[in-house]
């Protein structure tokens, strides 16, 4: 299980483009990419230790980028706590023999396997949605009439 590095990068690409739209300023857009730029730094010394894989430590940053340093901790502590269950499901389903009906099932299979690594991205993503409404782009996105119009009139063209 990969995680592409298209994902990340329209991850970051995006965040961006909604940066722009919802007029962010360049300081505030810059200190999201610096959070960025401390999760990967972090990530990839984890990586380098053989603890977490490169997808998850890009897509982490990815993810940080569009948390900011104002909730950074708790999107990394959401993930962190939803990867040490996942971990710790993963590990205790792999002692026992998988029932009858899941054994066809390829992903589950390849899940199942000792050898497979854990699919952190899954708690990353999902701490990333436990966070986002609270982000200052959820905030504008949502409550300034003007950004909704522009995004609309902009659908509308499309």
């Amino acid at each position: 299980m990969r995680i592409s590095n298209m994902l990340v990068a329209a991850v970051i690409a995006s965040f961006v483009v909604v940066a722009l739209v919802i007029g962010m300023s360049p300081a505030l857009i810059g200190m999201h990419l610096a959070a960025g730029a401390l999760v990967l730094a972090i990530t990839f010394a984890l990586f380098a230790m053989g603890w977490i894989g490169g997808g998850d430590a890009k897509l982490a940053a990815g993810i940080a980028i569009w948390m900011g340093f104002e909730l950074l901790l708790p999107f990394l502590l959401y993930a962190s706590v939803l990867g040490g269950a996942l971990t710790f499901l993963l590990l205790f389903g792999r002692r026992h023999a998988l029932p009858g009906p899941l054994l066809g099932v390829g992903w589950i299979q390849r899940l199942h396997h000792p050898k497979t690594g854990v699919p952190y991205g899954i708690a990353l993503a999902i701490g990333a949605m436990l966070v986002y409404t609270q982000t200052v782009v959820y905030e504008r996105l949502v409550t300034n009439q003007a950004v909704q119009q522009t995004l609309m009139d902009q659908l509308t063209t499309l």
